[in-house]
């Protein structure tokens, strides 16, 4: 075999493995919206259709979802560095499938607790996806591919929602679970069978240090290199920032814009196709033109501007009209991962991944009720401020925060890169 034949390989390799990692991330996505139309509907059936307590379940949902992710996510990480991506993948492909069957079957509230608990406690497809993608990527490469992962997350959107509330219009609230549980279980069994290891034993961990399989354990994996906190600061501003929209959009336009379910749609329909775009044909050439430091701070300033524009919009069309500015956010997260992921080595790019995993964890903690909190105080005292966007412009804030510490932190000069398999 000719040395050209043996880079063919390896090219095809990679895009063999991109291809079912883009899949795991849009089969997730999209069956996690599927859950969007659903879920607070099946919890509010369970509480005898009282909305304030449905709304109380869900924050604990929430909560505990994002505690378990804390607690959970650096052990995860470990074990992708210790004993290979793959195996930590089919872990959490078993245990989405599993909490998504808890769902359609659940006999009540607990039930669905539990799930959620389980899923939280398994759930580290997307950051040991990215670890994989890490290994099999060139690092000159791995902001643009980080892009391409993103669009999962909005192509999951477009389609999960809408197929979500056809499903469980048409076939009842339990048969979107069975639906979503099917697509994951499909998922795995093809990692099972088919999809290759990206961490060769000798790249491998060579033992499970318990003592870094821990929140804080993390965190000192974030200290020994420079800049490597900073950055992971970034991502966890944007993480809590984002959450924003989730806890509070469909309140805040319905209270202020009077929006129906069906200009809802059509919302979360225009917001993923916008992101799709610029994750699939705007981060590759940005960053290729401008580096990853500055699509991170391009991204910091569109989410700024773009959540400063959502809060202040008194109308609906002028909300509407701040989308494309908002959608040059998604250049952020591409552009620090490729950063974050040049500084360290592949036997420790899982252990990164479970650090911003429990950051991101943290940011799922406390972003709910702060949020939540801040929307209730800004309606109750409308009439004397006149602030119902006060929680989004809480979220510009924090994205005001990730650019100042963006211009300080992350500095190409300071990169290490990391060999791709």
């Amino acid at each position: 075999m000719s040395a050209q034949d043996s880079v063919d390989g390896a090219v095809r390799g990679r895009r063999a493995s991109f291809g079912f990692i883009f899949a795991l991330a849009l089969m997730n996505s999209i069956s996690f919206g599927i859950m969007i139309p659903i879920l607070p509907n099946l919890i509010k059936q369970f509480a005898g259709g009282d909305t304030a307590s449905a709304s109380e379940w869900n924050a604990l949902f929430a909560t505990t979802w994002g505690l378990m992710q804390f607690v959970c996510g650096p052990i995860l990480g470990m074990m992708a560095d210790r004993f290979g991506r793959r195996p930590v993948l089919l872990i959490s492909l078993f245990g989405l499938a599993t909490d998504f069957l808890f769902m359609a079957f659940a006999p009540g509230l607990w039930w669905l607790f539990l799930g959620r608990v389980l899923n939280g406690m398994t759930a580290a497809s997307f950051s040991t996806a990215n670890a994989y993608l890490a290994d099999v990527t060139p690092p000159e490469q791995r902001a643009k591919t980080f892009g391409w992962m993103g669009s999962a997350f909005s192509f999951g959107f477009i389609i999960g929602p809408t197929l979500g509330g056809i499903i469980g219009g048409e076939f009842g609230l339990r048969t979107p679970f069975i639906v979503a549980a099917g697509l994951t279980f499909v998922n795995a069994m093809y990692g099972l069978f088919i999809l290759p290891e990206s961490l060769p034993r000798e790249r491998r961990a060579k033992t499970y240090d318990w003592k870094r399989a821990n929140p804080l354990g993390s965190l000192r994996l974030l200290q020994s290199q420079r800049g490597l906190l900073g950055l992971a600061g970034i991502g966890f501003l944007f993480q809590f920032a984002q959450i924003v929209l989730p806890q509070i959009f469909v309140l805040y336009t319905t209270h202020r814009y009077h929006w129906t379910p069906q200009i809802l749609g059509l919302t979360f329909l225009l917001t993923g196709v916008l992101g799709v775009l610029v994750q699939w044909f705007l981060v590759g050439p940005v960053v290729a033109r401008v580096g990853e430091r500055n699509a991170i701070l391009i991204g910091a300033t569109a989410g700024m501007l773009g959540f400063a524009w959502y809060g202040a919009a008194p109308t609906g069309f002028l909300y509407l009209l701040g989308a494309p500015v908002f959608a040059l956010w998604s250049l952020m997260m591409p552009g620090l991962q490729g950063l974050m992921t040049r500084r360290l080595p592949p036997q420790q790019q899982g252990q990164l991944q479970g650090a911003n995993q429990s950051l991101a964890g943290i940011a799922a903690i406390l972003g709910p009720p702060i949020y939540g909190e801040v929307f209730a105080w800004s309606i109750r005292h409308e009439a004397t401020y006149h602030m119902p966007g006060l929680p989004i412009y809480l979220a510009s804030g924090l994205m005001a925060l990730a650019f100042l510490l963006a211009t300080v932190t992350a500095r190409p000069a300071l990169e290490r890169t990391a060999p791709a398999a």
